[in-house]
């Protein structure tokens, strides 16, 4: 009869076996499993597949790689998906800002507005630098409301990677949305600017010594040539986006140029009165952003040396199309590197 053992309260029998000298029960060793043939044990799991048919794998199931550059059709098609995230991201931005002040969106408005005061007070009340214009109030006002979309558009683009990092580390998405909606933010905002931007230059009209600024039906084209600058600034907000991402010292020198634009735009004089050399004229009178502030002040204004000339609408079109593609492919060719230290 087996021994039997005791074990946690409860007997449980003795496996038997041969003893030792010191009585000890030595159980015998199991049997080895025989060898299959080929001399190898076989894997449960089955052969693992190569990297190239793991990749095949993932690719058939919808994946692709982290921190590589998408093809440039898949980014667009990515990009267009997200249009609804790009426009409620902008807009949400526009209505956040200025939210912690007394008068809210109001400043939107007073901003610029201030800084046309101030701007006609020094240059077209003392200094009169709008000499060569029939109405230098409603001049200067238009220019320095439409220079700030720009101005604007610019600084805000070439922080938006910066300050949606975040995001960015995040949430997979074309990073190209975020410039893309910081614009429609400026542009947002430029909407109420306007309607002040059109009332004061029509009441500059009814001051002595000033040029009537009439109301006509060249104001519906307004929205044409601002929807052209918009395009225009997406794609600077392109450029410097991906510029100040890979060499955040360029934010630093990005203020400084957008102050030599201003006033190498005519914002608050007339190019043509004042620059008498006709190959620099040329060159200040059709670069893009002296463009788009005739094309905005022939649409107001009733100024005979800012008629509504179409070649100069075929060439805010053209800069808004090269800066536009140009820009976007350049911001493209980083994609992999936005996000990473």
């Amino acid at each position: 009869m087996p021994a039997r053992t005791q074990s946690a309260g409860r007997e449980t029998p003795a496996v038997s076996g041969p003893a030792d000298a010191e009585g000890v029960v030595v159980v015998p060793a199991r049997p080895p499993l025989p060898a299959p043939v080929g001399g190898a044990l076989p894997d449960p799991l089955g052969p693992l597949a190569d990297a190239d048919e793991m990749r095949a794998i993932a690719q058939a199931s919808g994946l692709r790689q982290m921190g590589v550059r998408p093809p440039l059709t898949e980014y667009v098609r990515a990009l267009w998906a997200r249009r609804a995230f790009i426009r409620t991201l902008g807009s949400a931005k526009a209505y956040a800002r200025n939210q912690g002040s007394y008068l809210g969106q109001l400043w939107s408005v007073l901003n610029p507005l201030l800084n046309s005061l101030v701007y006609v007070f020094i240059f077209g009340i003392l200094i009169k630098t709008t000499r060569g214009t029939e109405n230098g109030i409603a001049f200067i006002v238009t220019g320095v409301f439409i220079y700030r979309f720009f101005d604007s558009s610019v600084t805000s683009g070439a922080n938006s990677l910066k300050n949606n990092m975040s995001l960015v580390r995040s949430v997979h998405f074309p990073r190209a949305a975020l410039p893309i909606s910081t614009t429609i933010t400026e542009l947002a905002t430029l909407g109420p600017a306007l309607v002040v931007m059109c009332v004061v230059s029509w009441l500059s009209g009814l001051l002595p010594k000033q040029g009537d600024v009439p109301i006509t039906w060249r104001l519906l084209l307004l929205p044409v040539a601002v929807g052209l600058m918009w395009v225009f600034n997406t794609g600077c907000a392109f450029f410097v986006a991906r510029w100040v991402a890979i060499t955040p010292d360029l934010g630093n020198v990005i203020p400084f140029v957008l102050r030599f634009v201003f006033y190498a735009s005519g914002v608050l004089f007339s190019v043509d009165h004042y620059i008498k050399n006709e190959a620099l004229a040329g060159v200040l009178t059709y670069q893009p952003v002296a463009v788009f502030l005739n094309m905005a002040r022939s649409t107001v204004l009733n100024e005979p040396t800012i008629p509504l000339d179409p070649v100069m609408w075929i060439v805010g079109a053209g800069w808004a199309l090269v800066a536009v593609v140009f820009g976007f492919l350049v911001f493209w060719r980083g994609e992999e590197r936005y996000g990473r230290d």
